[in-house]
């Protein structure tokens, strides 16, 4: 499930980030020192501070590796579909995808926000994630015909919040599938609510 991928011979700054994939998703970004990460890849302690700066830098590009991963597991699953409906759905059938997966601890970004300070990069990286997904949920939900695609997103990003977090709480697959099938409710209900306003209107 790592986000970072290795091919070939890669660079040390490619051996850093690969062991700050595998290190800061299975244990956390503040317990894991720099030391380990170093350790893990191989490389001198003045590598990490040329490629990266250092440790918060580490953590971002870590995030922002882990959020170019999500952003192109979520697009493959929902290209699968041509419904509008369905493509919606896709999006927890990826979640069911990832929590199958043996090395599935939890939403990377939840369990670094959690560990962060507030403010500076490894905030920011959260934040993006979670603006990516609400407006990927939005803009699926306003394909599907919701009448306020706006609301209906923000109720689906709850929803796979809480999918994740139970997942990683039961170690369950079963939290996807129940958020698919509230998520199908919610957009069903929606659409609709639009329905017989469209024929008045009409």
């Amino acid at each position: 499930m790592g986000a970072v991928k290795l091919a070939g011979k890669p660079s040390p700054r490619e051996r850093l980030l690969a062991a700050a994939d595998e290190l800061f998703y299975a244990e956390g970004v503040q317990t894991v020192g720099i030391d380990r990460i170093i350790e893990r890849a191989s490389v001198a302690k003045a590598t990490l501070y040329n490629a990266y700066g250092g440790k918060e830098q580490l953590i971002r590009a870590y995030l922002d590796a882990r959020l170019d991963g999500t952003t192109a597991r979520t697009n493959q699953v929902i290209e699968r579909y041509s419904a509008p409906r369905e493509r919606l759905l896709a999006v927890f059938d990826a979640q069911a995808e990832l929590f199958a997966q043996s090395d599935f601890h939890g939403c990377a970004f939840a369990m670094a926000g959690a560990e962060a300070p507030s403010g500076g990069l490894i905030e920011q990286a959260v934040d993006e994630y979670r603006a990516w997904l609400l407006d990927l949920l939005t803009a699926l939900a306003a394909e599907a015909g919701a009448p306020d695609p706006a609301a209906l997103g923000v109720q689906l990003r709850l929803l796979h919040d809480g999918a994740g977090l139970t997942a990683r709480m039961d170690r369950s697959v079963a939290a996807a599938i129940a958020a698919r099938a509230a998520a199908a409710a919610l957009l069903d209900a929606a659409v609709a609510v639009r329905a017989p306003v469209a024929a008045q209107q009409g």
